[in-house]
């Protein structure tokens, strides 16, 4: 057994369903894996629980990485005991193998598996407001930690509940862009939309390095783009794109180059890109040779379209509609959603929104009744109906006690 090879040629450890990772824990299956490694659901023989464990690959960095990782779940975890805050919580750590394992509760599915499965289908406003208010509870928590989790997306927001109720839906899908003409017949609707907030590898404490570029492409917030420096404004920006992704099922910023990007956010948030910051690119310019975002301007503008700008590219940010155009402002519940998107979509990361802000911001107070609010009205029924029959069966055992039932 000694002998036999447990990681692959990239370090990635090798699983087996109901293989062993020390005495205590015994791997029931894969749940997804990652550049750092691998995510396995297991059985905690001493708790008799599933959890989840993140096994880390077993290369230096990666390994370095996941010490950091440990470092803010634990500061997490001792601020937050009761997780109020609703982000993952550490629950054991140990060495295997030269893999680094990271214990914590077993939840649902990703919010974005669950789009996915729901054929990228958006969710009701209701529980966008729901998610939200999360959200911005989750990250303020964070910010009064110091520490920003720079990584903020669908695939890092768990469900802690899949369960879901489908609804008739016969409309055209909502999009960001003139050219989507999606419809839809029907749709998925959660039952409970709680989440947890998860995946700290790349959180960082404010007052420690900060590497040039952080966040996933699409939730990238322009002072990153622009190599401007970063601090908590950019998980705020992270948190408005992943918002308008609930309303259309769709990443707003869907490209993989700079300039392009730049353009597309001007192009959405209907304003050009501050002076200010312009002119701050420029002096960064001079200062470093490392810093090559003043190329992405000509004459304190986006140099966007230039004669080097592929058609397809043109063709594409020209479709990305203008936030109320996406959201129609109809109602006072849509009017006030833009509110908030208009102050989180601030190119100027001083003048954005605080996650404390965004909380005290009047859409949280307004109320939509819609499939969100009916799958909710269909979770309480079921649990009435559950509390009644464990009532039920605690008074028939006491009416015929087990020694009096032969």
């Amino acid at each position: 057994m000694k002998d036999q090879k447990v990681d692959d040629e990239d370090g990635h450890y090798l699983v087996v369903p109901d293989a062993d990772l020390t005495e205590r824990y015994q791997i029931l299956k894969l749940l997804g894996q990652g550049t750092f490694g691998k995510v396995v659901e297991a059985w905690d023989k001493r708790k008799a629980t599933k959890c989840a464990i993140k096994v880390i690959r077993s290369v230096p960095k990666y390994r370095d990485a996941s010490r950091i990782e440990l470092r803010v779940l634990s500061t997490l975890a001792s601020n937050d005991k009761h997780n109020v805050n609703r982000c993952i919580h550490l629950r054991d750590c140990f060495d295997f193998r030269n893999h680094i394992c990271i214990v914590t509760d077993l939840y649902g599915q990703s919010v974005f598996d669950f789009l996915k499965s729901n054929s990228f289908v958006p969710f009701p406003s209701s529980h966008i407001q729901k998610f939200a208010k999360q959200l911005f509870t989750s990250v303020a928590f964070l910010h009064d930690l110091n520490l920003i989790h720079t990584d903020l997306k669908p695939e890092n927001i768990l469900l802690v509940n899949n369960n879901y109720q489908t609804f008739t839906y016969n409309r055209t899908v909502p999009s960001s862009s003139t050219t989507s003409n999606r419809t839809a017949r029907h749709r998925k609707v959660l039952l409970d939309p709680e989440i947890r907030l998860i995946d700290f590898g790349s959180a960082t404490f404010n007052d420690e390095y900060h590497s040039s570029v952080v966040s996933t492409r699409h939730y990238r917030a322009p002072e990153i783009i622009l190599n401007l420096g970063w601090s908590f404004p950019c998980d705020i920006w992270s948190i408005g794109c992943i918002l308008v992704e609930f309303f259309t099922g769709d990443a707003l910023f869907q490209t993989h180059d700079n300039l392009e990007h730049l353009a597309m956010m001007e192009a959405v948030c209907g304003g050009k890109l501050d002076k200010e910051i312009i002119r701050q690119v420029y002096k960064n310019d001079k200062q470093s040779s490392r810093n090559a975002a003043s190329s992405y301007f000509k004459n304190q503008k986006l140099d966007y379209p230039n004669n080097e700008t592929p058609k397809a590219s043109k063709k594409y940010v020209k479709a990305m509609k203008k936030l109320p155009e996406t959201i129609p402002p109809h109602t006072e519940f849509n009017r006030q959603f833009l509110d908030l998107l208009r102050q989180i979509f601030v190119y100027d990361p001083k003048k954005r929104i605080t996650a404390k802000e965004a909380l005290q911001h009047p859409w949280f107070k307004e109320s939509l009744m819609d499939d969100g609010t009916e799958a909710h009205k269909i979770r309480l029924e079921r649990e009435k109906k559950q509390r009644q029959r464990e009532l039920e069966e605690a008074k028939e055992a006491r009416r015929y006690p087990r020694e009096n039932r032969y």
